[in-house]
């Protein structure tokens, strides 16, 4: 693979920056980054295992963020371990085995996929909330038996299966696993939001640990882009920490919504 020339990694580090302060800000920088690397010239497959491989340290930072809402659920966040690792490495198991021209093909509705679980996302955590809220005003014991997570149990098997499924996705393109995994907390019966958080983070982490670890091992991988995306992202998220985060979440959820719609009917439309 030939080395990116110094423009278009100045390129991959300004457009990494501006998606590490969209997920500092509101999340969904994905749909930001992958639209544009293929955009520069980068294959789908190789756009979207580099992502992984650059974006995973992120995900370390997010998960110290909510892992004080993690405790008395340690059981609940082992059992989570296990579904995620192996989900993601059958994911990522499954996107190399995945021919260019199919992923070429499969790419455009994931990305619009993705971009309409992120429009969604607002209305889900609310109902998660609508329903928290409900809770605590009825009986406390009702409050008290809705959050599965702090009884000292394991996870049952069917929600095992849900987020084994959910870890072969965000192992297999990833944009949108987070929504995914929150609306799948949300059917079990989970309410509160930021436990529902730190365990999607956790999740995550452990999901694309894996998924980046095989990547790494991979032909897919072009490492001076991953570093350039690497730089950008943690400069962009510092960035937006430090105040940027005061702009308006609504109008940045309205510039990633056209972006994923956009990059999705683009990678559409030049589909090979």
């Amino acid at each position: 693979m030939a080395l990116p020339s110094t423009v278009r990694l100045l390129a991959v580090v300004l457009i990494s920056a501006v998606a590490g302060a969209i997920n500092s800000i509101a999340g969904g920088g994905t749909l930001l980054t992958f639209p544009a690397l293929v955009g520069l010239g980068i294959t789908p497959l190789v756009a979207n295992a580099t992502s992984t491989v650059a974006l995973w340290p992120g995900s370390i930072a997010s998960m110290l963020g909510y892992r004080s809402e993690l405790s008395g659920a340690t059981r609940w966040a082992i059992g989570f371990a296990v579904p995620s690792l192996i989900g993601g490495g059958v994911g990522a198991w499954l996107l190399l085995r995945t021919p260019p021209s199919r992923f070429d093909t499969i790419v455009p509705w994931l990305v619009l996929g993705a971009t309409a679980l992120f429009i969604l996302q607002p209305r889900i955590v609310r109902a998660i909330q609508h329903r928290r809220a409900a809770a605590v005003v009825g009986e406390d014991r009702l409050a008290t038996r809705t959050d599965q997570t702090a009884n000292g149990s394991f996870p049952a098997p069917g929600v095992l299966l849900l987020q084994f499924f959910v870890g072969v996705y965000a192992g297999y393109f990833g944009a949108g696993a987070g929504i995914i995994m929150l609306a799948a907390l949300g059917l079990i019966g989970l309410t509160n939001i930021h436990r529902m958080n730190g365990l999607k983070n956790w999740g995550g982490l452990c999901a694309n640990a894996v998924a980046a670890i095989t990547f790494a091992f991979s032909s897919l991988i072009s490492w001076p882009i991953a570093l350039a995306m690497a730089v950008g992202s943690v400069s962009g998220g510092y960035l937006a920490s430090q105040g940027v985060q005061k702009v308006d979440q609504k109008h940045v959820r309205i510039v990633v919504i056209l972006i994923g719609l956009a990059g999705g009917a683009w990678l559409l439309l030049n589909r090979h």
